[in-house]
C-alpha cells in the first residue's frame, strides 16, 4: 500500500506539471497542444540542420522541377500566412523563414522543418505527377510546421522522460525489489512508446493532412488531388504498410479515407488560381 501511495503521488506531480506547462492551440484546427520548448530555439536548431543537409546533398539540376517546387512553396506559404492572419495570429508569421529546395535523390520523401525549411526529393516528383500533386505534398509538410508538431513531439518526449524518472524514484522510495522495478520500468517504456508517442504521431499525420488540404485549396489548387496523390502512393507501395498500431503513419487506405472526409471542408476554401 505504501508503494501504491508513492506512485499515486508521483503521477499527481506529473499531471500537475502537465497542467502548468505551456499549452497552445493548433492553427487550423484549434486543438490544444503541449509546447515546452521555445519556438525560437527549435527554429534556430532546425535552420542549422537544414543548412548542413544542403551542404551534404546535391540540389537538383532540373530547372523546371526546381522552379515548380519553389513556386508551389511560395503559394502554400502565402496561404499559411493568410490562415494565421484569419485566426488573429499575425505575430507568429515572422517566425517562419520559408525556404524551398529540391534535392537530387531517389528517396521518395519531402519534409518541412520547424520554422519553414522545406526539402523535396526528386524521388517523390514522379508520384506527384503535376503541380497540384506537388501542392498536396507541400501543403501537408508545411502544415506540420504550422501546427508546431515538432515542438509537440519534443515536449511529449520530455514529459515521458520526466515520468520515467519520477516512476523510478517512487519505486526506490517504496522499497520495491530490483526485479519488480525492472518489470515496471519496462512496462512503462513500452506503454509510453505505443500508448503515447506513436499515436500522437499518427494524430499529427492526420491533422497535417487536414490542414494541408486547406492550405492547398487556399493557394488555388484543387484539394481532390490530395486524395489522388495518396491513391498513387498506395499503388506505388503495392498496398504494403507497417502494422497500424506500430506505425507512425496511418495506413494508406486509412489516410485516403480520412482525406475524403476532410474534402468538403477544404473545397469550401478552394478558388482556382487565375
Amino acid at each position: 500500500m505504501k508503494q501504491i501511495s508513492h506512485l499515486k503521488s508521483i503521477f499527481l506531480i506529473l499531471s500537475l506539471a502537465c497542467l502548468l506547462a505551456g499549452c497552445t492551440s493548433v492553427v487550423g484546427t484549434g486543438r490544444s497542444q503541449l509546447n515546452l520548448v521555445s519556438d525560437d530555439e527549435l527554429n534556430q536548431a532546425a535552420s542549422l540542420q537544414y543548412s548542413e543537409l544542403l551542404k551534404e546533398s546535391h540540389l537538383s539540376s532540373d530547372r523546371q522541377q526546381t522552379r515548380m517546387v519553389k513556386n508551389v512553396g511560395a503559394r502554400i506559404a502565402q496561404a499559411a500566412r493568410q490562415l494565421m492572419a484569419a485566426e488573429g495570429r499575425e505575430a507568429e508569421v515572422d517566425a517562419y523563414k520559408w525556404e524551398f529546395n529540391l534535392i537530387d535523390s531517389e528517396e521518395v520523401n519531402a519534409f518541412c522543418m520547424p520554422g519553414g525549411k522545406v526539402a523535396f526529393y526528386t524521388g517523390i516528383m514522379p508520384i506527384c505527377e503535376t503541380e497540384a500533386g506537388v501542392a498536396a505534398v507541400m501543403g501537408h509538410e508545411v502544415a506540420h510546421a504550422l501546427a508546431k508538431h515538432g515542438n509537440e513531439r519534443v515536449s511529449q518526449q520530455m514529459m515521458t522522460s520526466i515520468g520515467a524518472n519520477l516512476l523510478g524514484l517512487g519505486l526506490s522510495i517504496g522499497g520495491a525489489s530490483g526485479v519488480t522495478s525492472d518489470l515496471v520500468m519496462t512496462a512503462y517504456s513500452v506503454g509510453s512508446q505505443f500508448g503515447i508517442l506513436l499515436p500522437y504521431s499518427r494524430s499529427h499525420e492526420a491533422e497535417a493532412d487536414r490542414i494541408g488540404m486547406s492550405l492547398m485549396a487556399m493557394a488555388g489548387y484543387d484539394p481532390q488531388e490530395a486524395v489522388n496523390l495518396w491513391r498513387r502512393m498506395d499503388a506505388q507501395s503495392g498496398g504494403k504498410s507497417p502494422p497500424f498500431f506500430m506505425s507512425t503513419h496511418p495506413s494508406n487506405q486509412q489516410r485516403i479515407k480520412n482525406l475524403e472526409s476532410y474534402l468538403p471542408e477544404a473545397q469550401a476554401k478552394f478558388s482556382p488560381a487565375k
